[in-house]
């Protein structure tokens, strides 16, 4: 009876697990396409022995120089908002379309699964896309995970 009754909850986890998923990847499809928004493309999640994080992240946008251009991109839980690291990026991307650029030492409380990845540039702000990563996934839409 015991076990039954561990592997019906289980079950219901499992479920109310991907709900939560398909809510966060509904809403992080909510984005404009235009290029003079920051895209996020695609993300590298790399996890080291020591449980820190180095995560690679592709941003697409209409560089046009000094005074437009992708100037951030960063890594956000998902439900509240909280920054977990952010990447500045401190030029003009004009002739390197997309590009990737990488941040290392980044930490997430114990039980984060889920993180999303927004960029901005300096006139349009996050209204781009963003790619909602499952830490406990290999890979996903946009993204890859590697555990160590």
């Amino acid at each position: 009876m015991y076990i039954k009754f561990m592997k019906t909850i289980t079950s219901i986890l499992i479920l109310i697990s991907l709900s939560v998923f398909n809510l966060y990847s509904e809403e992080a499809n909510e984005f404009n396409p235009d290029l003079n928004y920051a895209q996020v493309e695609f993300v590298k999640a790399v996890q080291s022995s020591n449980n820190a994080w180095t995560f690679y992240v592709t941003v697409l946008h209409n560089d046009e120089g000094w005074n437009h251009y992708a100037d951030l991109w960063e890594v956000i839980d998902p439900e509240s908002g909280e920054v977990f690291a952010e990447r500045v990026l401190a030029h003009p991307h004009e002739t390197e379309q997309p590009f990737t650029r990488s941040q290392s030492r980044i930490f997430f409380p114990e039980g984060q699964r889920f993180v999303e990845v927004r960029a901005k540039c300096q006139i349009h702000g996050f209204e781009g896309k963003t790619v909602l990563v499952d830490l406990e996934s290999d890979e996903g839409d946009y993204y890859k995970v590697i555990l160590k």
